[in-house]
């Protein structure tokens, strides 16, 4: 498939078997809180081993201890500061996931660092350091870092979040917008590159409006129960990982209809 699409409700009533990722080692980055803990909870409740990454361990702790109630299969936990994140730092961190688990079969990028809201000129490089660090060279290092356990897989899947900010920006976003349309275009070309490994694929997925901490912290007035929830959107997340989604490469995917 080949072409930007807006998902809307394509994909919304999803629902696939219980085990129908058992025996895939998926790694979540940003899994300690709002969408990238609820992934990784969905991706465990449906068979896989995830190794969730993060800053801070506690939180990475809480999501692994919620996990082992599940009853499913034990989570691995991976912290990792990606402001500070070296090539090195990725490649160990593919060395362990080979030497642990012996495979990898997904990566779902989710984590994300923005500041508040503010003109350009308000905006500093530190700053913009730092967002294209978490926000973009990061993915990129780990994608990098994992391609030679993901092209052993028989099926791999590589979804990056990126942001409306990113697909249409906008003024006041910055820095975090440059940073999620280079994440945007990371993605087509290496769909492209990736065009001769037909169980590899790798695709962009948009969250929009909802209900997580990273909205709470630039939209802080909304009425919370109002906004669509994390949940709401797991059936995308859980497509764009499995083997349904085989076909499906070099897109930038939508969970909401553009507003």
């Amino acid at each position: 498939m080949h072409g930007t699409f807006w998902f809307m409700n394509t994909y919304s009533e999803y629902s696939p078997s219980g085990d129908f990722l058992k025996d895939r080692v998926i790694l979540v980055t940003g899994a300690g809180q709002g969408l990238g803990r609820l992934a990784a909870l969905a991706y465990a409740q449906h068979g896989a081993v995830v190794i969730l990454h993060g800053r801070k361990v506690a939180k990475l702790e809480k999501v692994y201890d919620e996990i082992e109630a599940l009853g499913k299969e034990s989570a691995v936990i991976y912290p990792l500061d990606l402001e500070k994140v070296t090539e090195e730092d990725c490649s160990v961190l593919a060395s362990s996931i080979m030497h642990q688990l012996g495979r990898l079969d997904g990566i779902l990028h989710n984590a994300a660092f923005l500041y508040g809201p503010s003109p350009l000129m308000s905006q500093t490089v530190d700053q913009w350091q730092a967002l294209l660090k978490i926000n973009l060279i990061a993915p990129f290092a780990i994608t990098k870092a994992c391609l030679p356990l993901l092209k052993a897989a028989p099926d791999a899947s590589v979804i990056m979040t990126t942001s409306t900010h990113g697909h249409n920006p906008t003024a006041y976003w910055g820095g975090f917008a440059v940073a999620k349309a280079g994440l945007e275009a990371f993605v087509k070309i290496q769909a492209d590159e990736w065009n001769e490994l037909p169980g590899l694929r790798i695709n962009g997925l948009i969250p929009g409006i909802v209900n997580t901490p990273q909205r709470a912290k630039t939209h802080p007035g909304e009425v919370k129960r109002t906004l669509p929830q994390p949940e709401d959107l797991m059936s995308v997340y859980l497509f764009l990982m499995g083997p349904d989604s085989k076909a499906i490469t070099g897109e930038i995917i939508a969970c909401q209809a553009a507003p």
